[in-house]
């Protein structure tokens, strides 16, 4: 499962070892700037929509791109019975080709407090 951490103006997210061979990448990093907005979800499963690239086991994970014809373009890393954040980005402002991420994480509440923290600061 992903780990998100925040790194001085950085997001971080580090992938598992299954997650960066479907995502073809082991980390991705955005600016805290370029977050608009993240919601912690209970079944983040339920949150990927759209056409795919990547790994979908019916109701227990997903994993990939979603919503490759029509958007928004997800980075997906969602499992069953994991909490979960759905963070909204600028695409332009993040530098990548996603307009959301949809990550299972163990400490999804306490992430979206931080990050929220962090863009009341700024």
């Amino acid at each position: 499962m992903a780990l998100m951490k925040i790194s001085g103006t950085e997001l971080v997210v580090e992938f598992s070892g299954r997650e960066q061979t479907w995502l073809r990448r082991d980390t991705l990093s955005v600016p805290l700037a370029a977050v608009r907005r993240v919601v912690p979800v209970d079944n983040p499963l339920r949150e990927a929509h759209g056409a795919r690239k990547g790994l979908q086991v019916s109701g227990v994970a997903k994993i990939g791109t979603w919503g490759l014809m029509l958007g928004p373009r997800q980075l997906v890393a969602a499992y069953r019975g994991k909490p979960g954040l759905r963070v909204q980005l600028d695409r332009a402002a993040s530098g990548e080709q996603y307009d959301e991420l949809v990550l299972s994480l163990d400490d999804a509440g306490e992430l979206a407090r931080l990050i929220g923290r962090h863009q009341e600061q700024n």
